[in-house]
């Protein structure tokens, strides 16, 4: 007989019932918040887990741990083959399945991911105008973001989240516009404090626009009627009076949610990370190479988690960046 599983609990009490699974470290765009024109050098083919892999350690985590929702990642996870294939036999395992995406091929893909058991999509877009856009990524793959977005509220992916994060002097301006496009088209816009992830370690506290200069500038033309933050979810949400509209803000830096989280990472060569920011991580894949069996695994993760702290402390004298970029950990 079946039992359920022993609840993945850190020692401030936290539950941890969301995965993010990094699928791939690449990426097709070059986001100048992000990584370097010339890409980075990339995770070797052997290096990543492979589908088996990727399915046997979510398997542990919802048999054995209590995860209940996984989030697809990258890089780009469009660039992971047998993509498809792989979303339907996640979904077998009965967790709610999403995707974080740039768009660019998701107009192709939408309707089959969905068919394969996808439910919800996150699509990052941090500018409408083409040449901003082109400068911004150093592709000029408008079009397709666009058209990918639309394919997926087509195909039943919802609700469709359209993730931008405002720069000071670079896309800031377009806050409102980048609100009402989504409010038009039927997505739910959500705006998030750039973080001190970038593969250039060039972040800068005084170009990131804060929540607040965010809600000020959705203020501007909006009336906004708060709603708090749904469960652990990282966003706080606010509606648009007289619509449905529901507007996100993730304040990862000046309004922390550490307290709340519930969430674990797996990177696309199988490290476990207890934090986005984390600065160690449990090497998963080297134990399923080595022949581990699920109780090892489920040990290796727990005491993972266990070691958890109690915040990532941006801004405090304390931080200490993270080896590695955004691309290279997953979202």
């Amino acid at each position: 007989m079946n039992t359920a599983p022993r609840p993945l609990v850190d020692r401030f009490g936290r539950v941890h019932t969301d995965l993010r699974v990094s699928l791939t470290d690449r990426c097709n765009l070059r986001c100048t918040y992000c990584m370097p024109a010339e890409g980075l050098d990339w995770l070797p083919r052997e290096g990543v887990l492979t589908d088996d892999e990727v399915l046997r350690l979510v398997r542990v985590g919802v048999e054995r741990l209590g995860v209940r929702s996984v989030r697809l990642t990258g890089g780009e996870p469009l660039l992971r083959r047998g993509l498809v294939a792989l979303v339907g036999r996640l979904a077998a395992l009965g967790v709610e399945l999403s995707l974080t995406t740039n768009g660019i091929g998701l107009a192709r893909a939408a309707a089959g991911l969905r068919a394969a058991g996808l439910r919800r999509v996150n699509v990052s877009l941090d500018t409408l105008r083409p040449e901003r856009f082109a400068a911004l990524t150093r592709r000029d793959r408008l079009p397709d973001v666009l058209a990918g977005l639309a394919a997926a509220r087509a195909a039943g992916l919802g609700p469709v989240k359209v993730n931008t994060v405002p720069v000071r002097g670079v896309n800031a301006d377009e806050i409102a516009d980048q609100a009402a496009f989504a409010v038009e088209h039927g997505y739910r816009p959500r705006f998030i404090e750039s973080m001190p992830l970038d593969a250039q370690g060039a972040w800068d506290r005084a170009s990131m626009v804060t929540a607040e200069e965010i809600l000020a500038a959705l203020g501007e033309r909006f009336e906004l009627v708060p709603l708090g933050r749904p469960g652990s979810a990282p966003a706080e949400e606010w509606r648009i009076a007289g619509t449905e509209a529901v507007v996100g803000v993730i304040a990862s830096v000046t309004r922390p949610f550490c307290g709340g989280c519930d969430r674990v990472r797996l990177t696309a060569d199988g490290q476990l990370r207890n934090c986005l920011f984390a600065t160690e991580e449990s090497d998963l894949r080297a134990l399923l190479r080595a022949g581990a069996d699920d109780a090892e695994v489920e040990a290796a993760w727990r005491a993972s988690v266990a070691r958890k702290g109690p915040g990532h402390a941006v801004g405090s004298a304390d931080f200490v960046r993270p080896d590695r970029p955004m691309s290279a950990i997953g979202g």
